[in-house]
């Protein structure tokens, strides 16, 4: 059908968009089973990827907390983490969501750093026994470009009002006022993590080390210090709280697949470029 390489390239740009459209169209037309007339009572909200924006899980979260019909919901945590914000407003939707149904985190690959944190409230916390858990810290960082600057010839012009308020610039080394100044803001975050985790896990905060000073841990060696409560396999953290939330017949709510097909698009794409910097990161421990 086609000559050569080049043909079929031409042929698959030119036509791309209708192959597309088609695809869409079957997905979202395609037939589905009987069972899913009946209405969902269990519900997997998943957490994957960098946590820069915290919207969308929190949505999630708030439709699985009102609607009456789910009884359950299997929190499935693939992450490094991220920002503080974000990452703290999920560990307390979660903790408002196990108020009115029970709560499964399960860590399916990373759960680590704001992603942990995310997690804490659930009734119970299983892990893959191949996945990463902990990195309980903080972690405050920027470049010093002032000698690539100086090579470049760019300089800066600043006017600024309040002895502090440069601090963290890349432009230059930090002040020592500075960074004792960054130090402490980093040290307040880092005690409002350790203080939440102990206080969700039944740890005793004194003894904090170890369990947190953003120790990475294997699954065996997290529950060993208290962070898991159960080593197993994502279908055993189904188990559990099918169990917990008393459903007798379980169904699973799925989503639009329109949604659903470009959402795990995006997340194949994300988890790849995770896998990749993650893999970098980890050289240095």
């Amino acid at each position: 059908m086609f000559k050569n390489l080049s043909d079929f390239i031409k042929w698959l740009g030119d036509h791309f968009k209708g192959m597309l459209f088609l695809l869409i169209l079957l997905i979202v037309f395609m037939p589905t089973s009987e069972s899913k007339l009946k209405p969902a009572n269990l519900q997997e909200i998943r957490l994957t990827g960098p946590i820069m924006d915290a919207d969308k899980v929190l949505k999630e979260i708030d439709k699985a907390k009102k609607d009456n019909d789910i009884k359950g919901v299997l929190f499935n945590v693939n992450s490094p983490g991220g920002a503080v914000p974000p990452s703290i407003e999920i560990c307390h939707a979660i903790k408002e969501l196990k108020e009115k149904k029970p709560v499964i985190a399960y860590a399916s690959g990373i759960m680590a750093s704001g992603s942990y944190y995310a997690s804490i409230y659930a009734n119970k916390i299983i892990a893959n026994p191949g996945s990463i858990v902990g990195s309980i810290g903080v972690i405050m960082e920027a470049p010093n470009l002032r000698e690539l600057m100086e090579k470049v010839g760019v300089g800066t012009q600043v006017v600024k009002a309040g002895e502090y308020k440069e601090a963290g610039t890349p432009t230059r080394e930090w002040t020592p006022k500075e960074r004792e100044e960054l130090e402490r803001l980093t040290k307040d975050t880092y005690e409002l993590f350790v203080s939440d985790v102990a206080k969700a896990r039944g740890l005793d905060v004194n003894n904090s080390s170890a369990y947190a000073d953003a120790h990475i841990f294997s699954s065996k060696r997290a529950k060993e210090t208290g962070l898991i409560d159960e080593i197993a396999t994502k279908s055993r953290a189904k188990e559990e709280i099918t169990s917990l939330a008393k459903v007798k017949n379980p169904i699973w709510k799925e989503k639009d697949k329109l949604e659903s097909f470009f959402e795990e698009l995006s997340s194949k794409s994300i988890l790849k470029l995770q896998s990749y910097f993650y893999g970098l990161k980890s050289t240095v421990f």
